[in-house]
């Protein structure tokens, strides 16, 4: 069939440039408005003349040559393309030629990539090695959706991997593993609610390609922090069915899983990766914005090379407007038509470095999201790093934003972890300040930019790294699956096997893991600031020591659902803690305080007395008690810590309030300690002594 051509001038006339990507003509526009008709425009500077080559459902290839240009972008209207529609962009001759369109063409599928994706393509056709972008329709029925719009004081943040999260679940349809429908399985749905989780945190589900290495090696990139599209969701994460379907059918099974997690008061954060693309280094493959507008979309230094913060190849230049544009658009589609609650930005360092290659606080990117009445009431977290000069931001990041706190990271396995293993090999400990530090909200990072303890999330582990099991059982990494010689992958990890390296069978190193992993745990949920779990956790997951397992799509990466009595045993520990958070900090107090003596936090030491300069600078004193209160002061309870290798015998503390000191109960409802678990509900009065095992934490309520 030979669609009709549009008369030349009536497309000047009625095309225009904006919005990029596919869009409907303008209602009156020469009648050419709505149905197959379609407004085409793309940012293409390095080239003279921009065709379209395209191919509706059933119908042979088309090119349409776009007779616009304007800024760089060239536009025009398109026939014959309805929804269903797949098409890329290449150069078109410069002179003379293909007319402007062209009725029929020959077009090899299975040939190296001949045209490039639109930046803006809504999903992505991959055949072999042949992409292109797809027009697609947004239909889906919402109905009664709505947004849960959890408070971060009260978010408990769940980071989980679309396929692995479901690929070994007994419980879920086989045909349903490891894809968008799974993830909101009733199954899946029940462990989350039951945790107590109130946002997943999804791993990239932009569409993205692996890079040439790891296709050389035969693996993949699992993780997929290497976009190729970012308006396109990844179809390799949908059922079989819905990938038959089409891209269509994709879209609605990912739209149907955000809405059935809304259902279940589930928000949905999105880790997205504007810092780099799959197009690589400068021997990278040219799949999109290469060969569109080179010197546009990447940051390169005065001899024309790359500059590189990602340690990727390449570099989004968001000193560039149209970068910054791209991103936003990008942002809000996913918010628009998809119903996403937040996102998560993957080294969002170098989405605000300016034309000097610095980072700016004030960056437009940053100033655009802040006034975007969209953008600017969902979740904001960075990854507040990237690998260029100044790359380290925790912190700096503007109000409204929550930076992923390292810092936190750090401190918390210092102190349960490596000063463990120093003590018991009988050396020191570190104070127990910088615990308390990070607890109470990491105010010496965060306060000076005038933002609040939420601005922190916590977290011990996250998808990068050991896994919360494989921090207690290995000193080292062990990555040689990866095919890199154990070359990648953090070496400092601070983790400690506690006496053998790798899984063990001896009951005290046994006992004494799973007693770390609890004190991590509890550290972790029962400080101020917003905490992340990393999937898996919760269950005693373990990817036998590879702290990179990027490339590992396979039993090393996916969870493990055997529901053995370590992993019953750590999912009702984890799931108890998340009911005490809610106890202890559902009104957790958010800005720092303006004083030092602050009501809702005080810290006392194992005799029952306030915390001295001198108590808290000695490397000795590896206890502390906090007494933890509301913004209006009201007491909740008290945590205490013991980081010494000696039981204690800890004097519960008296409380201060406005009307002088009083005496308090205090009922024990949560102990890492085994030996004292079944003295769960004893009550211990103010000024009386309770005993606290070594390395261990009580929680106890008043």
């Amino acid at each position: 069939m030979v669609m009709p051509i549009l008369d030349t001038a009536a497309t000047l006339d009625a095309s225009r440039p904006m919005p990029l990507g596919l869009s409907t003509p303008q209602p009156g526009d020469f009648g050419v408005a709505g149905g197959a008709h379609v407004n085409v425009a793309v940012f293409a500077p390095d080239l003279d003349r921009v065709e379209i080559a395209y191919q509706a459902p059933g119908e042979g290839w088309r090119v349409h040559t776009l007779p616009n240009i304007e800024d760089g972008i060239h536009f025009g209207l398109v026939s014959g393309m309805p929804p269903g529609t797949r098409y890329g962009f290449r150069a078109a001759p410069s002179e003379g030629g293909l007319p402007l369109s062209v009725p029929s063409l020959d077009f090899d599928d299975d040939g190296e990539q001949p045209l490039l994706l639109d930046p803006y393509g809504r999903a992505v056709d991959q055949r072999g090695e042949f992409l292109t972008s797809v027009h697609m329709a947004a239909d889906f029925d919402w109905g009664d959706d709505a947004a849960p719009r959890t408070p971060m004081r009260t978010s408990v943040i769940y980071e989980a991997h679309v396929r692995g999260q479901t690929m070994l679940h007994p419980e879920i349809p086989e045909h349903l593993r490891g894809t968008y429908a799974g993830m909101a399985h009733p199954v899946m749905v029940q462990h989350l609610t039951e945790l107590g989780i109130t946002a997943v945190q999804l791993l990239p589900i932009h569409f993205h390609l692996d890079e040439a290495h790891l296709q050389d090696l035969g693996l993949t990139n699992y993780w997929g922090y290497n976009s190729a599209a970012f308006f396109a969701p990844h179809a390799d994460y949908a059922t079989e069915a819905a990938r038959n379907a089409g891209p269509h059918a994709v879209q609605d099974e990912l739209k149907g899983m955000v809405k059935l997690l809304h259902a279940a008061g589930i928000e949905v954060i999105l880790d997205v990766v504007y810092n780099h693309t799959a197009e690589a280094g400068p021997d990278g493959p040219v799949i999109s914005f290469r060969g569109l507008a080179e010197k546009r979309y990447y940051r390169h230094d005065a001899h024309g090379r790359y500059l590189d913060t990602t340690g990727c190849g390449n570099t989004m230049d968001f000193s560039d407007p149209v970068v910054v544009q791209l991103a936003l658009d990008s942002l809000r589609y996913w918010v628009d038509e998809f119903h996403v609650d937040g996102f998560r930005f993957d080294l969002a360092v170098t989405l605000c470095r300016d034309a000097g290659n610095q980072f700016d606080p004030k960056h437009p990117f940053l100033q655009a999201i802040a006034e975007d009445p969209v953008l600017s009431e969902v979740k904001l977290i960075a990854e507040p790093w990237d690998v260029g000069y100044g790359g380290w931001q925790t912190g700096r990041f503007p109000q409204g934003w929550s930076d992923w706190n390292d810092h936190f990271r750090d401190g918390v396995r210092q102190f349960w972890l490596s000063d463990r293993a120093a003590i018991e090999a009988g050396g020191q400990g570190s104070s127990v300040a910088a615990l308390a530090e990070i607890m109470a909200g990491s105010a010496g990072f965060f306060a000076p930019s005038g933002r609040s303890r939420l601005a922190s999330v916590n977290f011990v582990t996250a998808h990068d790294g050991f896994t919360l099991t494989d921090l207690v059982s290995y000193d080292r990494k062990h990555n040689e699956a990866n095919g890199e010689q154990n070359r990648d992958g953090h070496g400092d990890n601070r983790s400690y096997n506690h006496g053998f390296e790798g899984r063990s069978e001896n009951e005290s190193i046994v006992a004494a893991r799973a007693l770390s992993i609890r004190n991590l745990m509890a550290t972790l949920l029962l400080s101020i600031g917003v905490p992340m779990i990393t999937a898996g956790d919760e269950l005693g997951r373990t990817q036998q020591g590879n702290n990179n397992a990027y490339c590992q799509d396979n039993p090393t990466a996916w969870l493990d659902w055997s529901r053995t009595h370590e992993a019953n045993a750590m999912f009702q520990t984890t799931r108890e803690l998340v009911r005490l958070r809610r106890w202890f900090l559902r009104q957790q107090p958010e800005s720092f305080p303006a004083k030092a003596n602050d009501a809702s936090l005080q810290w006392f030491d194992d005799k029952g007395k306030r915390m001295t300069p001198a108590r808290w600078n000695d490397p000795n004193v590896r206890s502390v008690q906090l007494l933890m209160g509301n913004e209006n002061s009201t007491v909740r309870g008290l945590i205490a810590v013991n980081g010494s290798n000696q039981d204690l015998k800890m004097v519960l503390p008296e409380i201060l309030s406005e009307t002088g000191i009083g005496k308090r109960m205090f009922e024990l409802r949560f102990t890492t300690s085994v030996l004292h678990d079944h003295r769960k509900g004893a009550l211990v009065a103010s000024g009386e002594r309770d005993i606290l095992q070594a390395n261990t934490i009580n929680i106890y309520r008043t």
